[in-house]
């Protein structure tokens, strides 16, 4: 990993994040104020899912389930219906399964296949595993439709017994603060060795938070207090691009340009549909053509992911509407 350029100021490295010219992240030393510095700043805050008030891995399995592709905010009420609803594996494999793709259609949580998987899964539970789930990622993967990536986080949130994660917003966490090379080999082998043994849990809900909340595509280091600052070599150079975030562009007619329109607009009109907020957007907006309705959803989607605003489907694609997020 890449060494950071950033001047240490007063206080402790390990909880403030700051450290001096001479720290290197190939040092042990420097890899523990890391840890401890990410550690500390997740337990004194961090968002309050209700999955990660559990151990149960059931429950931790259909929160990880719901979450892809699906924004957190629709998540947590559909994975307290639920949970309500089938509260444990037993009774989910009881379930009907019209039942169980009902209710994935109704909460609108993406492909009817995943609800049809998290029912086969809880079956072979009962069946194959005696009713207890396997506590390692390789015996996750037995379970239908479970991949590498929701393996690894059921045994590591569950059973303390998993690898590092590699997500998008852990490789753009590590590819800022630490200028790891955009290769799958190298995100994998940065994460484990930054990864404390034994603490799966702890150090994955961390990483994944700050890179939810403070190294977003837009990154907010200071207003979220980021705790890698002293490190990060992003924060020294002031260049924020990453994997899924291009170099800056030239500002006209760039997305970024776009993007603040789309705000400015709704600013003045609190909620519109995208054939009504498009032509306000940019004058050569047409529904079906290259910038219309797909184009304008990317962009309101994209303000959605950064908590800027609200994308709300009503039928088909004309009806969807954008609401700025008070």
């Amino acid at each position: 990993m890449g060494e950071g350029t950033t001047d240490g100021t007063d206080g402790n490295p390990a909880s403030t994040g700051e450290r001096s010219d001479t720290t290197s992240l190939a040092d042990a030393e420097a890899i523990a104020q890391v840890r401890e510095a990410l550690l500390s700043w997740y337990r004194s805050d961090h968002r309050d899912f209700p999955w990660r008030r559990t151990d149960d891995p059931y429950e931790i399995l259909v929160s990880e389930v719901m979450s892809q592709q699906t924004q957190l905010g629709r998540v947590i009420e559909a994975w307290t219906d639920f949970t309500e609803r089938w509260p444990t594996v037993e009774a989910l494999a009881a379930a009907d399964r019209s039942a169980v793709v009902g209710f994935w259609s109704e909460h609108r949580l993406g492909y009817n296949n995943r609800a049809k998987y998290l029912h086969e899964a809880a079956g072979q539970v009962l069946a194959e595993f005696d009713g207890e789930f396997p506590q390692d990622p390789s015996g996750l993967r037995e379970l239908q439709g479970v991949g590498p990536y929701t393996a690894n986080a059921v045994a590591s949130f569950a059973f303390d017994n998993g690898e590092a994660v590699v997500d998008t917003n852990v490789k753009r966490v590590l590819y800022r603060a630490f200028s790891v090379p955009d290769e799958k080999q190298a995100f994998e082998e940065s994460a484990r060795e930054l990864m404390p043994a034994g603490e799966s849990s702890a150090w994955n809900n961390a990483i994944m938070e700050l890179g939810g909340t403070a190294c977003e595509k837009t990154p907010r280091c200071d207003e979220a207090a980021c705790p890698w600052r002293g490190w990060c070599d992003a924060y020294a150079s002031g260049d924020f691009s990453a994997p899924d975030v291009p170099a800056q562009t030239t500002f006209e007619g760039s997305r970024r340009q776009f993007r603040g329109r789309v705000v400015d607009v709704l600013r003045s009109h609190d909620a519109l549909a995208l054939d009504d907020l498009g032509p306000r957007v940019r004058v050569d907006y047409a529904p079906e053509g290259t910038y219309g309705r797909e184009w304008l959803r990317d962009l309101a989607e994209d303000l959605a992911t950064d908590g800027l605003v609200d994308v709300e489907r009503h039928g088909s694609r004309a009806e969807t509407v954008v609401r700025l997020r008070r």
